[in-house]
């Protein structure tokens, strides 16, 4: 198995963990808020000291690629897209829909086999980033942006399989959602570096790698900024 050193920002959550032979070895993670400027360096700083203090060297660099925060996303890229560039090693991307979707599968007591993963990330207003996977990974939902109400999921919640709604976009759906029998809200799930192991080892084994040059972030749609108030 690889060495990876996976980064993941596309959240409030910010993270940066150093796998080697499918087991964490070192990691650091903050929860605080969107401040990944500020420490995605130092966190880097750190797994890399520590791999040469044990004269471990990297074999890729793995790297969340969204859909989530525009800032985030950008900037957990340029410094994945840094150090492929400055240690000459492969670039791996990760989807953060099926980073939550495997967090869940492998961190929940008694998940059902037959159960549907719907990871949700928060967007604005009632919109999330979302999909829906199996066990497999195999896409149920594609990934898209979605704007909640009343019928949202109604194909999968009519197939009577327990349904695994999670991540910060989630709170939006329970109103409209936790009263249908099939419907499961799993709560705490912030998508994070030490997650990545599998998604990264495969990706790895496959050779499955990105363009270091001119890969960009899955945002999923356009960037809206928004114009401040004029203050009276």
């Amino acid at each position: 198995m690889a060495v990876i050193l996976n980064i993941e920002t596309s959240t409030s959550a910010c993270s940066v963990a150093l796998t080697a032979e499918g087991m964490i070895i070192n990691h650091s993670e903050d929860y605080a808020g969107r401040n990944h400027a500020e420490l995605i360096s130092d966190f880097i700083k750190r797994a890399l000291d520590f791999a040469a203090e044990k004269e471990i060297r990297l074999d890729a660099v793995a790297v969340s690629m969204g859909p989530g925060s525009y800032t985030g996303l950008r900037i957990g890229l340029s410094e994945a897209k840094g150090l492929a560039y400055a240690l000459d090693i492969p670039l791996i991307g990760v989807s953060t829909l099926e980073l939550m979707a495997t967090r869940v599968m492998f961190s929940t007591d008694s998940v059902d086999p037959d159960s549907i993963f719907v990871p949700m990330i928060d967007a604005r207003r009632m919109e999330v980033y979302t999909a829906a996977y199996d066990f497999g990974l195999e896409k149920l939902i594609a990934p898209r942006p979605l704007i909640l109400d009343e019928t949202s999921y109604s194909e999968i919640l009519a197939t009577g399989r327990p349904c695994l709604f999670f991540g910060n976009g989630s709170d939006k759906a329970r109103p409209l959602l936790e009263n249908h029998p099939n419907a499961v809200f799993v709560e705490g799930v912030v998508p994070e570096a030490v997650d990545m192991i599998a998604l990264a080892e495969r990706a790895f084994a496959r050779k499955e790698f990105l363009d270091t040059a001119y890969c960009t972030p899955e945002y999923l749609k356009e960037f809206q900024a928004t114009t401040p108030k004029n203050k009276i």
